[in-house]
């Protein structure tokens, strides 16, 4: 495989249906409403991750949106007949057009790797123009396609994955901007005890000091909210200055969505939410939208569930700023009701986790878990289940909420293969997979993600825990550090924390599941397929650590490009390490093939302890805000070495000969007809998928605002687009 074909996807690209459909035509009408207007703002805010995503993604996003407003996919085909271009390259321009928008630009969701077309760039540019896009604006159309061309087909070193200077993109911060800038930024947030979830760092050069230009999402574009903005001040020889406006056209056009989305809430917790988001997207102060978190945490039981913000910080290579997301969901209440006995359960389940209760929170505080069927998951991905809100000093100490996204899992690859595991093994995961994940997910989220206590100094110097009393497993000694204030996890641990949280998370949803009164929860009662279940739980994550987590390593820069993917692997070679038979891997056909073989019954013993030992460490370490030593833990395991009895690096060319592409999933939109909102739902094709996003914003006016925010912004990214 040549290292282009790496980053082009395949024209067997799967399309996937997100079916909403029996659990959206339950809906009242004003829960109809509601859900239409949050899903518009969703939708527009997700046009906020083109701008998160690479300088050219915006562009881009006109240039294929424009072409399909005027020609659908069947015109397309004519036009690429006669443009000279086979049937197998019209696919492949399809198959990047959705790959791109799926993914919120021409880079992965997941994995962070950039997103080429499988085609030549002659051809591309001949098809272009071929449309009538083309035809009827020649001089619009044409800049697009001279601004983006060679960008989209570029493929240097640097422009492979996203990442700081000089090793990604990103623009998160401006392009000049280094590991060396990130780290005085986060010095300077500390001391100011800043949040920067909403933000991004732009870098300019003045009377020969650097100029760092931290900038808050908002409509408002003055700096004259002393709660948000402040003018240049000067920090460690380094200046500094805080702003707002960034995304501002777009901001409003979230703002106005969430504003009659209100008038259709179920209830005043739902309206005082979006209030305070409202507030937050207007000002940019980040408060704001953590007291709207706060009111939805008091929104049990809801019928249509939801959330819309800047969230999660996997793509921000510094690991605090987080992407826009918005996401609206139907509750599904038989599912729910599992979930919610799990929640009953999950205070004695706590119990089991190895750390002990000095490091477990002080009170369990009883989420909201729901399984929902997605309406709509505007983002660069649609993930299987969530814990939010982000905040640690929410989840601490008021809250938080876990959803499982049902239909997510329902609607997988019916042509999956599971690579490197036995015929045996093979049709274990094909029939338990599913079951095994909701599991899985269940305990992920939940006693993952919802678990374990941070040691915190207050304001006041006093501390959250018994510092004379509490002893750490590790040393038997008393506590010796802990989270200053102003200090999160996230900017403590920076880079390593996603995936960390993931890893422990991962490694609870292992641990506790050995417990078969779990799967009773959730309704399995017969013992050997509770134990299939537990054995395929620990086999599915264990072939993703072999099979799968290597496409996302980068090996010439030596960094992982996605969390879920690094954790995977770092938990297969913490149980690899575990020794005694408990799991193998060895290569089978030279250069070809490999063979992964995981004792069933050694997990319950050999398993078990590898991930007791494993979790007391991952949760002492974060709990004690002690990164030094998580970093030189975690990255024994993370490691990718080139020989020994497992050369993962030569490893690496079998696993990639062997990957398989993620699914791209086809949502559906609503539309409100005399006052009756209707489901429009499309074919699981290239052509379905297509259709929807040009039924999604059916003119050009978003193309406009995107490409007045480009140029308001290219002077921050002269190195990466000459254009």
């Amino acid at each position: 495989m040549s290292e282009r074909n790496q980053f082009i996807l395949p024209n067997t690209q799967p399309i996937a249906e997100l079916d909403c459909t029996t659990a959206f035509e339950n809906l009242s009408n004003q829960e109809k409403l509601y859900a239409h207007y949050f899903s518009k703002a969703s939708w527009y805010g997700s046009l906020i991750t083109l701008m998160q995503t690479s300088p050219e993604s915006p562009l881009i996003f006109s240039l294929l949106h424009q072409i399909l407003l005027k020609d659908s996919p069947e015109d397309l085909k004519a036009k690429s007949e006669k443009a000279g271009l086979s049937e197998s390259e019209f696919n492949a321009f399809l198959v990047y057009c959705c790959g791109f928008l799926a993914n919120s630009g021409n880079y992965k969701g997941f994995g962070d790797s950039k997103i080429l077309p499988g085609l030549s760039e002659i051809k591309f540019e001949a098809l272009v123009k071929s449309t009538q896009a083309y035809q009827d604006n020649p001089k619009s159309i044409g800049k697009l396609l001279n601004s983006t061309l060679s960008l989209i087909f570029s493929l240097s070193d640097r422009e492979k994955t996203l990442g700081l200077n000089p090793e990604g993109v990103t623009t998160y911060f401006s392009s000049n901007c280094t590991k060396e800038d990130a780290h005085i930024v986060d010095e300077f947030l500390k001391a100011k005890k800043l949040e920067l979830w909403n933000a991004r760092t732009f870098k300019t050069v003045k009377d020969g000091s650097n100029v760092y230009e931290i900038r808050f999402a908002s409509f408002l574009t003055d700096n004259t909210d002393d709660a948000v903005t402040r003018s240049e001040e000067e920090f460690k020889g380094n200046i500094f200055k805080l702003t707002r406006g960034d995304y501002s056209p777009l901001m409003k056009l979230v703002i106005n969505n969430l504003e009659k989305a209100k008038e259709f809430a179920a209830n005043e917790n739902q309206k005082q939410r979006i209030v305070n988001y409202n507030k937050s997207f207007m000002s940019g102060n980040i408060g704001d939208h953590k007291n709207g978190s706060r009111y939805w945490i008091k929104d049990k039981g809801p019928i249509i569930e939801g959330d819309i913000g800047f969230a999660m910080t996997y793509r921000d290579p510094a690991g605090s700023r987080g992407e826009f997301w918005g996401f609206v969901a139907v509750v599904n209440k038989e599912m729910s009701k599992i979930f919610a006995d799990l929640v009953v359960q999950a205070e004695t389940l706590i119990k089991d986790l190895p750390w002990g209760k000095d490091f477990e929170k002080d009170a369990y505080l009883r989420p909201d878990f729901t399984s929902l069927d997605v309406l709509t998951f505007g983002s660069s991905g649609v993930p299987a289940g969530i814990s939010i809100p982000p905040y640690d000093e929410i989840r601490q100490n008021e809250g938080f909420k876990n959803v499982y996204l049902g239909n997510v899992l329902s609607a997988r690859n019916p042509l999956e293969v599971f690579s490197f595991v036995s015929d045996d093994d093979q049709e274990l995961l094909k029939k338990y997979k599913g079951p095994a994940f909701e599991l899985q997910v269940g305990l992920h989220e939940l006693l993952g993600h919802g678990s374990g206590k941070l040691f915190r100094r207050n304001d006041d110097g006093t501390f959250n825990f018994d510092k004379e009393r509490v002893i750490n497993p590790l040393t038997q000694e008393k506590i010796k550090s802990w989270y200053e204030p102003g200090e999160t996890y996230d900017l403590k641990f920076k880079t390593l924390a996603s995936t960390y949280e993931e890893a422990r998370s991962e490694a609870v949803g292992l641990y506790l599941s050995l417990n078969k009164d779990v799967a009773k929860i959730f309704g399995h009662s017969d013992e050997k397929l509770i134990e299939d279940l537990i054995y395929v739980n620990w086999l599915s994550l264990v072939q993703k650590g072999v099979g799968v987590a290597l496409e996302f390593y980068n090996p010439i820069q030596k960094t992982w490009l996605q969390a879920h993917a690094q954790c995977r692997y770092v938990i297969m070679k913490v149980l690899l390490e575990a020794g005694e038979g408990l799991l193998t891997v060895e290569e089978i056909e030279q250069g070809k093939n490999l063979r992964l073989t995981l004792n069933r019954e050694k997990i319950f013993t050999v398993g078990k302890r590898a991930m007791k030992e494993f979790l007391t460490k991952l949760q002492v370490y974060k709990a004690t805000g002690d990164n030094e030593a998580a970093a030189k833990f975690y990255n024994h395991y993370a490691e990718v070495n080139e020989d020994g009895p497992h050369p993962w690096a030569k490893w690496r060319k079998i696993v990639l000969e062997h990957k398989q592409p993620r699914i791209i999933f086809v949502q559906p939109n609503t539309e409100v007809k005399d006052k009756e909102v209707k489901l429009v739902t499309y074919e699981s094709t290239l052509n379905g998928f297509l259709q929807s996003w040009r039924d999604r914003f059916p003119d050009t006016s978003v193309d406009d605002i995107l490409e007045k925010l480009y140029e308001a912004d290219k002077e921050h990214f002269q190195d990466l687009n000459q254009n």
